[in-house]
């Protein structure tokens, strides 16, 4: 038999399976799940050794290969990392659980009652690199909005998810659940990739999280809906009546707190009135960052900055650099966003209450934001619990994607005896 009909056939088991377990846990009281998420935790806890055991396994093999030194940091499992999987599990057990709430119930003239009840997607598959702290991220919050789960992590990451799977199968056997409601893929063939996005008979949505040749990839194959963002292209405007103080705290945070993140400002915009203000003051503070600087003309002749090019307003950098451009007013702003920005996360810095409406209802991406900085665009920030990731669509989830971006909504309807006539 060839690798590929076993991957296939190996992959339809898994959905096979998957499919059968969604219908116990979408019936799965609250209580149950709960139950499930806490046992988890319970048992990384008791599994730390072997958890940190395994990835140094990964670790080796990461280096080895020549991985980079900033995925290799990400594929670290470290005593705290441990203990921020244990906390997410405890934290997503503690939010409300969206599954079958009622809303906007309404009497008819007929006498029926119609309303919408919440309800879980099914099977989510989701697929992701190097952090395998991911890999519960993904299981509680499927597991929590009452969906089955098939979970694809990085190849360099396997040692490490393979130990975690262990512990998930342990927690859901504690809480009676079958195993198969959270499956990880044993395999690291890439073609178990290509059969997971395109088997709708049993997957109901794909998550992609990692670099954009993944999501490109997973976008333009996939038979399944897919819930995505390609780029982090996220602004931050300074706005002529914005006051300077606040401007220059969220624009070096937006941009230095993390560089390698979607959140994190690539291109900021200032209104001409104020440049000669604050860009002196911001270009000091970024270069003590060592953040390299990409000006327009206008920039170039108020600090040192290397010329923007063309390329540089189209791109997310997830690094140390920054483009600046001094602009003439909100609609100019405005104007270079539409063109620009990747629908994830803009801002503006404003004391004007008339030009910061304008903003949030002109700037059409899933995050908008007035006076605060672009890294808050997160679930836990938003409280949301952890987050599955962040969607730049704009049919069913937008924005950071938790629980409640897992699920979907049926119509329900009482009745009495009543026909239609």
């Amino acid at each position: 038999m060839s690798d590929s009909i076993k991957i296939k056939e190996y992959m339809a088991d898994l959905g096979q399976k998957a499919r059968i377990a969604a219908r116990v846990i979408a019936a799965a009281p609250t209580g149950v799940k709960n139950k499930a998420l806490l046992a988890i935790a319970d048992e990384l806890d008791k599994a730390r050794i072997l958890l940190v055991a395994e990835n140094q396994k990964d670790l080796a093999a990461a280096k080895a290969s020549g991985l980079d030194a900033a995925m290799v940091d990400r594929l670290a499992v470290k005593p705290a990392t441990v203990d921020s999987m244990i906390e997410g599990l405890r934290q997503v057990a503690g939010l409300s659980d969206p599954c079958g709430e009622i809303t906007d119930m309404s009497y008819r003239p007929t006498g029926i009652q119609v309303g919408k009840m919440r309800v879980p997607i099914g099977v989510i598959g989701i697929i992701y690199e190097s952090r395998p702290n991911v890999t519960i991220d993904a299981a509680s919050l499927c597991l929590k909005s009452g969906n089955a789960a098939i979970l694809r992590g990085g190849s360099e990451s396997i040692n490490s998810n393979r130990a975690i799977a262990t512990c998930i199968k342990a927690g859901l056997k504690t809480a009676g659940l079958p195993s198969d409601v959270i499956q990880i893929i044993e395999t690291t063939d890439r073609a178990a990739v290509g059969e997971l996005i395109a088997m709708p008979e049993f997957v109901d949505v794909i998550v992609p999280r990692g670099g954009k040749g993944l999501i490109e990839r997973i976008s333009r194959d996939a038979r399944v809906p897919v819930i995505k963002h390609l780029d982090g292209i996220c602004h931050v405007f300074i706005d002529g009546k914005a006051d300077l103080e606040k401007a220059f705290n969220i624009a070096l945070n937006a941009k230095t707190h993390r560089y390698g993140v979607c959140n994190a400002m690539e291109t900021l915009l200032v209104d001409d009135s104020v440049a000669a203000m604050i860009l002196p003051r911001l270009a000091k503070a970024f270069e003590e960052k060592g953040v390299e600087l990409r000006g327009c003309e206008k920039t170039c002749a108020l600090i040192k900055a290397v010329p923007a090019t063309e390329e540089d307003w189209a791109t997310e950098y997830l690094a140390p650099i920054l483009s600046i451009k001094v602009v003439t007013g909100l609609d100019e702003a405005i104007d270079h966003i539409t063109q620009y920005s990747s629908q994830h996360t803009d801002a503006i810095i404003t004391e004007d209450y008339s030009r910061a409406r304008r903003f949030i209802i002109e700037v059409d991406s899933s995050s908008v934001m007035v006076n605060a900085s672009t890294r808050f665009a997160d679930g836990f920030e938003y409280g949301l619990g952890a987050e599955i990731g962040i969607s730049t669509d704009k049919i069913h989830a937008r924005g950071p994607v938790g629980l409640e971006g897992l699920t979907s909504q049926k119509w329900i309807v009482f009745g009495d005896g009543q026909i239609r006539v």
